[in-house]
């Protein structure tokens, strides 16, 4: 890692350590074995800030109280038996590694942070150089974060996070798309966008594929609003992964249908699960009303077992899905 300095106080890497012989994947503390992520969520946020790329700062936060309301969920996930978390915060929109870094040591949980940039919402959360730089100069950026580390720290992304807009694809999101396909092929890591609907998850498998990246590359986030099922199951069936995140209490019916839908056509094995929750909210008092990472545990999967799937899917939906996803695989 040459000069990197230390991610963060207390923080150690001698988890990667351990897992440097075979694939490995990046967390906050460093390269781990995928045979140890165990029970993951693969989509989740633990600080968020909305105010937009052009005044976002990390001095509107004060990382001790961020920990101190952030902490005790992460410590609930552990104590359902979960063991690794994604956090899918992009750069620009209140991605702080040293911060995830912090609270992986504390809890005890392994935290993955991502490179890329998020072109949704309009373009809010896009740095003046995304509309001047080309797809390979952005891809720079990102792959020197994936090589070197985050902002001269140790961490390294596991994951590229992206972000579109529904529809045919901005010149915008394509280029980000484009980055995304150049960072992959040098990097391996994996491509999760926020995608809203069908017509931009098609747009940019089939980019990504004109690219030379493989759609097993590549995670269709929020794959829950496209409401054509069919969409799901043709993404599917040509390699890429379907993220059903935004579990919680109000959608649980949706998504167990959406479950037992995809393991009815044999599509299991391309599904993943989260809550997109979270998350202490910059700017708002408090952090504003945090949800929970335990709905997965506490009702979701036990809503399937009572549904018909077996333990061995549920492992496979929280466990080795996840593992296979996060893996970094060279175009």
């Amino acid at each position: 890692m040459g000069s990197c300095v230390a991610v963060a106080a207390g923080a150690s890497l001698a988890r990667g350590e351990e897992a440097a012989a075979g694939p490995t994947v990046n967390t906050v503390l460093g390269p781990v074995s995928p045979e140890t992520l165990g029970p993951t969520l693969m989509h989740e946020h633990l600080l968020v800030d909305f105010i937009g790329a052009a005044q976002v700062s990390r001095a509107r936060y004060d990382r001790d109280v961020v920990v101190a309301r952030m902490l005790p969920l992460l410590e609930q996930v552990r104590a359902e038996g979960g063991r690794t978390v994604v956090d899918a915060t992009p750069a620009w929109i209140g991605r702080d590694p040293e911060l995830l870094a912090l609270l992986s040591t504390a809890s005890g949980i392994a935290i993955v942070t991502t490179t890329g940039y998020y072109g949704a919402a309009e373009d809010k959360f896009l740095p003046a150089h995304a509309w001047t730089e080309s797809a390979a100069a952005l891809a720079a950026r990102w792959i020197a974060e994936a090589r070197d580390g985050i902002e001269g720290t140790c961490i390294r992304p596991g994951i590229v996070k992206i972000g579109v807009d529904k529809g045919a694809l901005s010149e915008i999101d394509a280029k980000l798309v484009r980055a995304a396909a150049i960072t992959h092929k040098a990097t391996g890591l994996p491509i999760a966008s926020h995608t809203p609907d069908g017509v931009a998850a098609v747009a940019q498998l089939d980019l990504l594929a004109a690219e030379g990246v493989p759609a097993g590359a590549f995670i269709w986030v929020h794959a829950q609003s496209e409401t054509d099922r069919a969409v799901h199951r043709a993404l599917a069936e040509h390699g890429a992964w379907i993220e059903f995140d935004g579990i919680s209490d109000a959608t649980l019916d949706l998504h167990v249908s959406l479950v037992l839908e995809m393991r009815a056509r044999g599509l299991l094995g391309q599904t993943l699960v989260s809550h997109d929750a979270g998350w202490y909210h910059v700017g708002e008092p408090g952090g504003g009303d945090v949800r929970p990472f335990t709905p997965m545990f506490e009702k979701f999967l036990p809503a399937l077992r009572k549904a018909g799937v077996s333990a061995a899917e549920k492992r496979q939906l929280i466990v080795d899905n996840p593992r296979m996803a996060l893996v970094p695989r060279r175009a």
